[in-house]
């Protein structure tokens, strides 16, 4: 399977900062037609390490589809930031994940990252809720 482009919203949480946390994505086609969705337990792990981790799982998933250009949309803007190299990553813990994200992107023909409201991220927030659900019970 190829797709040139996919729409890929993500978004990691932590219940405690840290404390137990998920993640969850959503991949759309161009026609905004849902591809994949992801939702997973990280057990512990901050907030921004979730983040990271939602989007990462998003990139692994857009190559195995084929995917040659990309559209992230998060509602951290502290991710956006760092990835777009407008904030250093000073965290030692941030740092591995960063360049995990840096070495996937050289998959893809072109990446964007957008930061979004949270309210505009439902979906993946949703998807990383329930995950956290699910980890907690």
């Amino acid at each position: 399977m190829s797709l040139e482009k996919i729409i890929i919203f993500t978004d990691g949480g932590a219940r405690g900062n840290p404390g137990p946390a998920g993640i969850g994505a959503i991949l759309y086609d161009s026609q905004k037609q849902v591809l994949a969705e992801i939702s997973e337990y990280l057990g512990v792990a901050t907030n921004n390490q979730a983040e990271y981790k939602a989007l990462i799982a998003a990139l692994k998933k857009a190559a195995s589809l084929g995917a040659s250009e990309l559209e992230c949309y998060l509602d951290s803007e502290l991710v956006v930031k760092q990835l777009k190299r407008e904030y250093k990553v000073k965290n030692k813990d941030l740092a591995p994940l960063f360049l995990e994200i840096h070495n996937l992107s050289f998959k893809f023909k072109q990446i964007t990252y957008t930061h979004i409201p949270r309210e505009q991220n439902k979906e993946a927030d949703r998807l990383a809720n329930e995950a956290m659900d699910k980890g907690t019970l």
